[in-house]
């Protein structure tokens, strides 16, 4: 859980995390969607980890850059809640809970220094 960012909730804020690799994922539709994984986040201004990894989708402003593994990419994104967790109403599960994430990334560019 990333408790450090519930403090942030609904804030826009800077944030850097070093470029790992692309993947894909499939689309509510059914589609495959090119992704970006970064590692280690960093809120810029308190220059505190916030986040082991995020996941965003392989936008336009990302395709900008030329991403290889190991750059550090700066951003700014949006702190918000969601819920995560597997739900199976049949069997009685439901082990959702509450945690944070960063949506809406832009502004994206390579580190420098």
């Amino acid at each position: 859980m990333r408790l450090t960012l519930s403090k942030s909730e609904g804030d826009r804020k800077k944030f850097a995390g070093t470029f790992v690799k692309l993947g894909k994922k499939r689309s509510y539709h059914g589609h495959n969607e090119e992704t970006v994984l970064l590692r280690n986040i960093v809120d810029i201004e308190e220059n505190k980890i916030v986040a082991h990894h995020v996941w965003f989708a392989y936008t336009k402003n990302f395709q900008k850059l030329s991403l290889e593994h190991g750059v550090c990419v700066e951003f700014e994104a949006r702190v918000k809640k969601y819920t995560k967790g597997y739900v199976n109403h049949r069997h009685k599960i439901d082990s959702r809970t509450m945690d944070y994430k960063l949506s809406h990334p832009t502004k994206i560019c390579l580190r420098r220094g």
